[in-house]
């Protein structure tokens, strides 16, 4: 624990959960470790029991490894297991290994089973083994059947707790069921009609359940259908349609054809979220399940080998500077000159490379509309590259007192912002036509062509120009 968590219990109540920064206040932290350190669970729970799971994810994170388990500990059956959802995986998993599985077992029981699933799905199989072996049976078979489903598919993200309904049943009949019954869902936008096999027939939305006359069959009024999710799917998919379609949810099937589950917008987001992350962080070599709460270790080792990638691919523009080296040496002016067009190629061949990759990702960029695309980031380039050009070729012949220079690195300029147009969106579409993922490998490969062609061009036009 840290030294200055020293609060006075009677100001705690009134402390402010966060920041102006939107962090969790130093002096809530430092009031939360000295109930911790006291072992006063009951002063505990005066400070986090109306926390929103949001914000004691947060907390949890803020405190150090012994006070997290204790937290949990002194909250006992008051602590919200929700709140695991929202932290680091790193966090969460070392969390769920030092806590006694028959207590992880008993919290994961109240969460709805996508939340559940969350929670258990980046365990070991022998810790989530230890844990489901605490669940009652009906419970563990439905927890157990959507881990069993691939990551990142739709049977992973989906909810089993849904209401489905036979097709003999009226309006009123559903509604008088979703009154006297206490186990329903604690949130959900419409029923569903099923037939004894529990093949999915339609789905009632809410409203329209709710302005129909209680004597009207629920297959009278039901809509069919037409944006139903397969149980195997990808998120990312899924997340695709319901962004098109607006949905707020949608029925998940198995292949054949029975209603398993039900995935809501709230998880959408979240996959949303989630890929976002992934595609920014590929783009930048870095690991998509890397967190801030991984080990210096582990970080540098997910980090490296798209960095030793790009040392090897650094040597073929090394290898261009040395063919040029005689120029080099008869005009110190082309080495001063030269990162400039190799700088501005790479910032606008990532420029059309991250358009691209995001076009790719979202299914805006296809073969239907790949070589409109292509023509028109070759023509950006070419625009851009004459305007700085000319802004570039200025300077230079003022700096060096010496128009031809001037002329030769404006020629090199519009060259390489060319082929940062044209490579920067050729390379992720060659990557994504070999079935990879081209936020993944393209910038390194984008800012060889830019580094190679701009040194070549600079060095080489300097070469013929003026002899070397």
């Amino acid at each position: 624990m840290r030294d200055d968590a020293e609060v006075a219990p009677a100001d705690v109540l009134d402390l402010p959960v966060r920041d102006a920064d939107g962090q969790v206040a130093e002096d809530f932290i430092h009031a939360v470790e000295a109930a911790i350190a006291a072992g006063d669970g009951e002063a505990l729970r005066a400070r986090v029991r109306d926390l929103h799971e949001a914000d004691l994810g947060d907390l949890i994170e803020a405190l150090e490894g012994e006070e997290r388990t204790r937290l949990i500990e002194l909250l006992g059956a008051d602590f919200d297991f929700t709140a695991l959802t929202e932290l680091d995986e790193t966090v969460r998993v070392q969390l769920l290994r030092q806590l006694p599985p028959h207590v992880v077992a008993a919290g994961i029981r109240d969460l709805d089973s996508d939340d559940a699933v969350y929670i258990l799905e980046d365990l070991d199989d022998d810790d989530k083994a230890a844990i489901l072996a605490f669940i009652p049976a009906p419970e563990r078979v439905a927890l157990q059947r959507s881990l069993d489903y691939p990551e990142e598919s739709a049977g992973r993200r989906m909810q089993t707790e849904f209401i489905a309904v036979p097709p003999f049943w009226t309006v009123g009949r559903a509604i008088d069921y979703m009154r006297e019954t206490e186990d329903l869902p604690e949130t959900f936008y419409e029923i569903f009609v099923v037939d004894p096999a529990y093949h999915l027939m339609g789905a009632l939305p809410l409203d329209r359940l709710l302005r129909t006359k209680r004597a009207v069959l629920v297959t009278a009024v039901k809509a069919e259908r037409s944006h139903v999710v397969k149980a195997s799917e990808d998120q990312e998919e899924v997340a695709r349609m319901f962004q098109h379609y607006n949905l707020v949810s949608a029925p998940v099937v198995d292949d054949a054809g029975r209603l398993v589950g039900v995935i809501t917008v709230d998880d959408v987001v979240d996959v949303i979220q989630e890929e976002a992350d992934e595609d920014l962080r590929a783009m930048a070599g870095v690991g998509s399940d890397e967190e801030l709460s991984d080990t210096v270790a582990y970080t540098a080792k997910g980090r490296l080998p798209w960095l030793l990638v790009n040392l090897l691919t650094a040597f073929l523009a090394a290898a261009i500077i040395d063919l040029f080296s005689g120029s080099i040496q008869k005009m110190v002016a082309l080495a001063v000159l030269m990162p400039i067009v190799a700088s501005m190629g790479g910032n606008a061949g990532n420029q059309t490379m991250t358009v691209a990759v995001r076009a790719l990702a979202t299914k805006d960029l296809g073969s239907h509309n790949a070589r409109r695309v292509v023509l028109r980031e070759v023509l950006v380039g070419f625009f851009n590259g004459c305007i700085l050009a000319v802004l570039l070729g200025l300077i230079a012949a003022g700096w060096f007192a010496n128009w031809q220079l001037g002329g030769v690195i404006a020629s090199a300029l519009v060259i390489n912002m060319l082929a940062a147009g044209l490579f920067g969106i050729l390379i992720p579409l060659a990557i994504h036509r070999f079935k990879l993922d081209p936020a993944v490998a393209s910038g390194v490969f984008v800012t060889t062509v830019t580094d190679t062609v701009g040194f070549f061009a600079f060095l080489g036009l300097a070469s013929l120009w003026f002899g070397g």
